[in-house]
């Protein structure tokens, strides 16, 4: 394989290279793959560049199910897989559930047997083949969602065990990388159904906003994730040191209040989360719905099913107080305001 000289093929195998800088020799790493030119270069690249930085490489990959001959589809991506020498390599079969349509299932049941393979195989990190277009996609479809910064943030280059080298890499570089490797990627159709949100992005939103404004708007879109990234985590940290500190002068008053009338909180479940409204009150906005996002998460709400909806209905408890009800959350948790307290409580 001598298209290491080609500029696409070393672009890849610098950032993994990069991604695995903090990695302890000898760690086992995997790239999931799927056999689409994203993933396959990725795991070409991992197979050279590990074994230089004194690590293993392994590959996984999943088995949805969802089209006919996907079994023996994955049977040939692992066999591709072994001939580049990553060893181990996994095809592990899921069965993909309704919630969330169809694309979201298929995320989950992915995720979930990628970390269970990790874990199964003792591996220190997993890689994923998402690109810098996978990025612009992603923040595209949250602005036209209407969601939050964090959705905007798009995919983090880590996240767990979880790595994306590739979130600089454009998909056309990754598909020359196949080519110049000689590696003969597989097709989706799905990424070419319409039917999907994703897939008309990427068909076409995107290439109008290209025609419209000229080329670097996938660039532009993916710096603007990583941008309102750190944003997002210096706010986040902001807000879980602010809840930290609510939570603290919450539990003095009420180690205080119990001193003097311990029948002042019997109504306190240990399930119940509180915060005060009137130290809500005063913090910056973008602090103040974080700071309740968090508390709601504490209490049980699912992350995925928390929406910035949820989180500005919960904040009119304390910029927009008239009396009103409770506000049920996801997972079986409602939001209320008593006696000056936004509290938290599993139903």
């Amino acid at each position: 394989m001598g298209g290491g000289l080609s500029p696409v093929v070393a672009a890849v195998r610098n950032a993994v290279r990069e991604s695995l800088a903090g990695l302890a020799p000898g760690d086992l790493v995997l790239a999931a793959c799927s056999g689409g030119a994203d993933s396959l270069a990725l795991a070409a690249a991992l197979a050279f560049v590990a074994p230089r930085a004194g690590l293993r490489a392994g590959a996984v990959t999943v088995d949805h199910g969802l089209q006919e001959g996907s079994a023996d589809r994955a049977a040939e991506v692992a066999a591709t897989l072994r001939a580049l020498s990553l060893d181990p390599v996994r095809a592990v079969a899921v069965t993909v559930g309704g919630d969330g349509g169809p694309e979201a299932a298929a995320r989950t049941a992915r995720y979930a047997a990628l970390e269970q393979a990790a874990a199964d195989l003792g591996a220190a990190a997993v890689l994923l083949g998402h690109t810098l277009d996978d990025q612009a996609e992603t923040v595209l479809l949250g602005l036209a969602r209407g969601s939050g910064a964090r959705s905007l943030a798009g995919m983090a280059p880590r996240r767990g065990i979880f790595l994306r080298p590739l979130l600089g890499v454009r998909r056309q570089a990754t598909a020359g990388a196949c080519a110049a490797l000689g590696l003969d990627p597989w097709a989706d159709p799905h990424n070419d159904d319409r039917r999907f949100a994703r897939v008309r992005v990427r068909l076409d939103a995107l290439p109008a906003l290209e025609a419209a404004l000229g080329p670097g708007v996938a660039e532009a879109l993916a710096r603007t994730a990583g941008q309102l990234r750190d944003d997002a985590e210096v706010l986040e940290k902001m807000a879980a040191l602010e809840q930290t500190a609510l939570l603290e002068k919450t539990a003095l008053l009420e180690k205080t209040a119990l001193l003097e009338q311990t029948a002042v909180l019997e109504n306190i479940g240990s399930e119940e989360r509180t915060v005060t409204a009137a130290d809500l009150a005063g913090l910056p906005g973008a602090v103040r719905s974080r700071v309740l996002r968090s508390a709601a998460l504490a209490a049980g709400c699912p992350a995925g099913a928390l929406t910035a909806a949820h989180v500005t209905r919960v904040e009119e408890l304390v910029t927009n107080w008239h009396g009103q009800r409770w506000i049920d959350l996801p997972g079986g948790v409602r939001a209320s305001r008593r006696s000056g307290q936004i509290l938290f409580e599993n139903c």
